[in-house]
């Protein structure tokens, strides 16, 4: 009979050396058999939303940490009881060959790599009386963190209010809403000042944390080390609207969504070929500019947990087809919040489509690390002047912010223009390729 063992499961790195993540969800409870490689919690990094794997094949011992604690890297979150073969990280489990098939081994986001079991719900056994989210052994030592419920430290936290100090009337010294507030009320200056209750009632405070805390940190960055210029142009875009009609009625485009970002999207990577100098980098460290020879093209989207600009990697290789499919993908992916790590890096020039909330211009900070943005205003019908007669045409304006150390003003202009002129007639790309 083999020896059963706990082991904890501490919060890796989850790339490029972000120190702490969110744990947003549990996918499992106290008393669930897991395999290997089962998705175990769905934690939130400065970056993207990850799903985090399990490390061992075994039982769930304690969950150390509830959802909505934002925890440092390294510090255990999940302990399992394991038997020797579990436990054996990156070893064929002894019963990997299954009714199910045998087991394989497949790559995944923390890179364990082991054998994966065979699949199907997880088996679950009888639930301890035990709460379902466990404290540590240590924590039952002096100096404990308070023990709560994430909406009485969310109160706490609005009304400025250490638990540490709150003496916890519930059960087994369970801090109770009724706690915090009337610990508040009794440390309020004045004792006409209005209810804690009725005071947040007049505002809301949301701790800043997780895609939009490093997100506000990287704007920053960039607005006050890049020297930002931003050049704007209005164009005819009339031809390109019709272009886009011509191709959703193609076969060669059915089931693939085509938009005004499709038709921009393939001219901004074409316009860089005649101005390589909007797809650099100024590395600081070394004093050196960083010439790329590829575009990962960055598409900024605004979604639920802030601003992120995930990227098409060697966007600049892909047919008109295939970089619709990926824009789709792209956009989808990042509204739905599962936007991995390495989507959100490596981008070389970006845009951003400001035109679909119906505004016209703007003036993008630079994604850090780019030396160029691109803003695509909302296509409007306007009275234009063709062949000196005023006519109704479907115009847009561009928006192009630049790193003045990288771009001159003559480099900038010549790319805005190159681009506005594809824009204006599509077929002008035979003269640029």
């Amino acid at each position: 009979m083999s020896a059963t063992m706990i082991k904890e499961f501490k919060l890796p790195d989850l790339g490029e050396g972000l120190t702490e993540s969110e744990i947003l969800s549990w996918k499992v409870a106290v008393g669930d058999t897991v395999s290997l490689n089962q998705v175990i919690a769905e934690v939130e990094t400065a970056k993207a939303v990850v799903e985090l794997p399990s490390p061992f094949a075994g039982v769930v011992a304690a969950l150390h940490e509830e959802p909505g604690t934002v925890v440092e890297v390294g510090k255990p979150i999940v302990s399992f009881e394991v038997d020797d073969a579990g436990a054996a990280q990156g070893a064929e489990a002894t019963d990997a060959e299954s009714p199910a098939g045998p087991a394989k081994r497949e790559p995944n986001l923390v890179g364990y790599g082991a054998v994966v079991e065979h699949s199907g719900r997880p088996a679950r056994r009888a639930r301890a009386a035990a709460p379902a989210v466990a404290p540590r052994a240590e924590e039952t030592a002096v100096g404990e963190r308070p023990r709560s419920t994430p909406p009485v430290r969310k109160l706490a936290r609005d009304l400025g209010v250490d638990l540490e100090r709150v003496t916890g009337t519930g059960p087994h010294g369970l801090i109770t809403r009724e706690d915090v507030q009337n610990f508040a009320g009794a440390s309020a200056p004045d004792a006409q000042a209005p209810t804690a209750p009725a005071a947040l009632d007049r505002e809301t405070r949301t701790p800043v944390k997780g895609v939009r805390k490093f997100s506000a940190a990287a704007m920053v960055q960039s607005a006050f080390t890049a020297p930002h210029v931003t050049e704007f142009l209005t164009v005819d875009v009339t031809p390109t609207m019709e272009l886009l009609a011509r191709l959703k009625s193609n076969k060669a485009f059915d089931g693939v969504k085509l938009t005004p970002l499709t038709i921009a999207a393939k001219a901004v990577l074409i316009a860089l070929r005649n101005n390589p100098t909007l797809n650099t980098h100024w590395d600081d460290e070394k004093q050196e500019i960083v010439q790329y020879h590829y575009v990962n093209l960055g598409i900024a989207a605004a979604t639920p947990r802030g601003l992120t600009v995930p990227n098409i990697k060697d966007a600049e290789q892909l047919p008109l087809r295939e970089l619709a499919v990926q824009l789709s993908e792209l956009t989808d992916t990042a509204r739905a919040g599962k936007t991995s790590p390495a989507d959100l890096s490596g981008g070389t020039i970006s845009i951003t489509n400001i035109g679909v909330f119906g505004i016209d211009a703007g003036t993008p900070i630079l994604n850090p690390g780019e030396a160029a943005i691109v803003a695509l205003g909302a296509v409007r019908k306007a009275p234009w002047v063709v062949d000196d007669e005023l006519v109704v045409r479907q115009v847009m304006s561009l928006s192009l912010s630049f790193d003045h150390r990288l771009v001159d003003g003559e480099q900038g202009s010549r790319f805005l223009a190159d681009l506005g002129a594809i824009l204006s007639d599509p077929a002008i790309v035979l003269t640029m390729v």
